[in-house]
């Protein structure tokens, strides 16, 4: 029989079984960024040039490490949570088998263990890319398949918790924003991990001799539809949580729902196409599909995260207006929660997901711009704005509030949680922006010496670059101790943290509602809170002018700096 509980003070409703596996998926997504964050340092240590810390075997190694335990194994363990939260939890719904649950969890871990394994154990340092014909060890992709496995099934629970929710009528009219947007990850994720088995199937095959060949260009095509759509899925999940802290902080509706669905809706016809963008220098793809799919095509899912990025905070904006903060364009935001970690990781997540994130990626879709940017350490420069920032950051700030809710636990160190989101998001923030200017000098994306120490043929870059590098070294020190302060504080507040009980009220120095520690067999009455929010439909309207000027600050930064890419194309590709 499910036994569920409901916190007084938020109004968030857990089914027991759900809620374990929740907090099991986030403290396994928590050990990969642990792992993740260590790599971190070593590889941002050995990219500045004056310290130059690992050799060449070394630093292959960990790079492979750092990448698949960062953008798949922490982000899709934490996300496998979320659509337990967003399925169970807001429609006041027991979990779909939970069995199967635990089924999903322990090949996920087991996978994620015996890919690492293969990786630390030598002959397998592919790069998260493991492009063909470089072969890996075959438990290597034997631990990323389980891991997709794992994925999927937890996918399909989360569908089959939207069946029980309809039949057994524990919400009324269409479903919450936040678990469509979900629903929306959910999509993706099934559409990533089956192109991962079309491709991580046969390779797996080739490394143990079934198959003799892999073509090359074939794997990086379906590849990159694993690949990149992984961040795609991570894309809607964080907007998601956007919206839920959107609710929870402020009590803040959608400023229109429906647009908002229609957003989610352009994500999945649209988002999985900027895959091509990684393929716009190889041969054997027709220029017409790499113009269609990263231009055309693509501008729809930009559209999409255009109007969550206005409706999200300017969602906000009215709900602090409607609370009397209403002198000039920017009292909300002045007077906003900075303090509180909560918010300040989302909104943090949101101005550099969309300023840097956002607008480098519609410039390396671009077919003719993203010539000169290509394999050069710009890229992985934009998708530490995507990922790095949009994705964990917001995923980080969510666990603020997870910790006394979900976990009953009374935070520790709260002031030096309160610093944690500026650390992370300033370390983040430096780190992207020099390496994409190291990028637009020419320096190469995973070469381990950029002065090329010990080859036949010299090269060296603008003495600038060098500089540059240096302070990308500086900026992952400072976000990997930003990082390490988010599990400090979150890992010693599950072991030390003081135990909360039922009705605790609220926690003063986030002002974060905590849960209640009761359950019961018959399933509780909803009770009111900060995040009932989460369960209401309808609109707001447009009464947000600070969230719009900011939009228009977006919008002439976006097109001043795509045109000066236009205008370094023709300085570095003469004509005449």
């Amino acid at each position: 029989m499910s036994q569920y509980r409901i916190c007084p003070d938020s109004g968030l409703y857990f089914d027991k079984s759900a809620e374990s596996l929740m907090k099991a998926n986030a403290v396994a997504g928590a050990v990969a960024l642990l792992v993740a964050g260590i790599l971190a340092l070593l590889i941002g240590l050995t990219r500045w040039p004056a310290v130059h810390l690992l050799g060449a075997s070394d630093f292959y190694m960990i790079l492979t490490a750092h990448g698949i335990d960062a953008l798949i194994f922490w982000i899709i363990f934490f996300e496998i949570a979320i659509l337990y939260f967003a399925s169970s939890t807001l429609l006041k719904c027991r979990l779909a088998t939970p069995r199967f649950g635990w089924l999903a969890f322990a090949l996920m871990f087991i996978g994620a263990v015996t890919t690492n394994i293969a990786i630390f154990q030598g002959g397998s340092s592919v790069m998260m890319t493991s492009y063909a014909p470089m072969q890996a060890a075959p438990s290597f992709y034997l631990g990323l398949i389980l891991f997709a496995v794992g994925a999927l099934i937890g996918c399909f629970i989360f569908l089959g918790t939207l069946v029980i929710a309809k039949e057994e009528k524990t919400y009324e009219g269409s479903i919450p924003l936040v678990t469509f947007g979900a629903l929306t990850a959910c999509i993706i994720a099934v559409f990533t991990i089956a192109s991962g088995a079309i491709i991580l199937i046969p390779t797996f095959l080739w490394s143990i001799g079934i198959i003799g060949h892999i073509d090359a260009l074939m794997y990086r095509v379906i590849w990159w539809g694993m690949g990149h759509s992984s961040q795609q899925i991570n894309v809607a999940a964080h907007v998601s949580v956007w919206y839920a802290v959107a609710a929870i902080a402020f009590g803040a509706k959608p400023m229109s729902e429906k647009v908002s669905r229609g957003a989610f809706l352009l994500y999945i016809l649209f988002l999985q196409l900027a895959c091509a963008h990684h393929i716009l220098v190889d041969p054997g793809v027709s220029s017409s599909w790499k113009i269609f799919n990263t231009s055309y095509a693509m501008y729809l899912a930009v559209l999409a995260s255009m109007i969550h990025g206005l409706t999200v905070p300017g969602s906000i904006e009215v709900a602090q207006r409607k609370k009397g903060l209403t002198n000039g364009l920017f009292e909300w935001l002045r007077k906003a929660p900075w303090g509180n970690p909560v918010f300040s990781g989302v909104f943090l997540s949101i101005i550099i997901f969309g300023f840097i994130g956002g607008i480098t990626g519609v410039v390396m879709g671009t077919e003719q711009i993203n010539i000169i940017i290509h394999n050069t350490i710009y890229v992985p420069g934009h998708f530490h704005a995507t990922v790095a920032v949009g994705t964990t950051l917001t995923f980080m700030a969510l666990t603020y509030f997870l910790i006394p809710v979900l976990f009953r636990r009374e935070m520790i160190l709260p002031w030096l949680a309160k610093w944690q989101p500026y650390l992370f998001g300033g370390g983040m923030t430096m780190l992207i922006l020099f390496m994409m200017g190291a990028g637009t000098l020419g320096v190469s994306r995973r070469h381990w010496d950029m002065g090329f120490a010990g080859s036949a043929l010299k090269f060296e870059y603008p003495g600038v670059a060098e500089t540059m590098m240096a302070l990308v070294g500086i900026g992952s020190v400072l976000a990997v101790l930003g990082g390490g302060i988010y599990l400090l504080v979150t890992v010693g507040s599950l072991l030390f943290g003081k135990k909360l009980e039922a009705s605790a009220g609220l926690f003063q120095s986030f002002g974060v509602p905590l849960a209640a520690s009761c359950y019961t067999s018959d399933r509780p009455e909803p009770v009111r809170g900060p995040a009932a929010e989460l369960e209401e439909h309808g609109s707001a309207g447009f009464e947000a002018p600070g969230t719009f000027a900011l939009a228009m600050v977006l919008l002439v930064s976006f097109v001043v700096y795509y045109f000066i890419n236009w205008k370094y194309l023709a300085s570095v590709w003469p004509l005449g």
